[in-house]
């Protein structure tokens, strides 16, 4: 009889019998794991769009309190995985751009730091403002990160939004690295310990600038330990790495911190 109990089909039983708190635990569970599902399918389709995607900047719209707002793809992303952040802001009233970083993002991410660059220079150019303010998805973040501290971005940006970047490196990049590695200097730049994350996290945080990273604990391309930036506001939300740019309720903390 002890041995039933014990067994894996007992203790299951007993967790059944407890009170709804544990059942409620496992819906929302099981809620969080067919949003991810179904988050990770959307992605998929709107990455497929690729970088021909069409957007209608609103520059009327713009002035200090609302600059405007550029969005930087991940990893082997393209414009269209943004499609869906870009339509909610673009909504909510809010000039955005986004950046084709090229058909597979897979570029030295200090490259891909002076293409944005001189985007953002030919942005500003146009607008009444002179600051601009940046999300950045996954590897998106670090083109981000990098251009607001190493080339003299701090001075560009009012607020820069990091969303599942990998500020510490993520061992998935070692997929990268086996798959794409030979032509892909960004795989081997997001391995924990490199030589290009050491130069990112050396010397302080420009003041002048608003730091936010969001990381998703259901993340296994890049977990939350490996979001944390010092000086930062963090906040962690029950989803996944595509999710991040899908979610309704990511949304609202990214409207949030632009807004704020």
């Amino acid at each position: 009889m002890k041995e039933k109990e014990d067994s894996y089909l007992g203790r299951f039983a007993r967790l059944l019998a407890r009170p709804g708190v544990k059942l409620r635990r496992i819906d929302t569970g099981v809620r969080e794991d067919l949003s991810g599902a179904r988050h990770a399918l959307s992605y998929v389709r709107h990455l497929a769009r690729g970088n021909r995607i069409k957007r209608k900047a609103f520059f009327e719209s713009i002035d200090e309190r609302h600059p405007p707002v550029l969005l930087l793809h991940g990893y082997l992303g393209t414009r269209g995985s943004m499609y869906i952040l870009e339509r909610r802001l673009n909504d909510d009233g809010i000039c955005v751009f986004s950046f084709n970083l090229g058909s597979l993002n897979v570029r030295d991410i200090r490259t891909s730091a002076f293409l944005i660059h001189r985007k953002i220079e030919s942005i500003l150019a146009q607008t009444p403002v002179k600051k601009i303010d940046i999300i950045g998805h996954s590897m998106g973040g670090l083109i981000g990160l990098y251009y607001v501290k190493k080339l003299g971005g701090y001075e560009k940006v009012r607020k820069l939004v990091m969303m599942g970047t990998p500020l510490r490196g993520t061992w998935s990049a070692l997929l990268g690295v086996a798959t794409v590695g030979l032509f892909s200097s960004s795989a081997w730049q997001m391995l924990p310990g490199s030589r290009f994350l050491k130069e990112l996290s050396a010397g302080p945080l420009p003041a002048n600038v608003q730091y936010y990273t969001i990381a998703a604990q259901r993340d296994w391309v890049c977990p939350p330990t490996s979001t944390p930036l010092d000086g930062a506001e963090s906040l962690t939300v029950p989803l996944g790495h595509s999710s991040l740019v899908m979610s309704e309720e990511v949304y609202r903390h990214i409207i949030w911190a632009l807004r704020k």
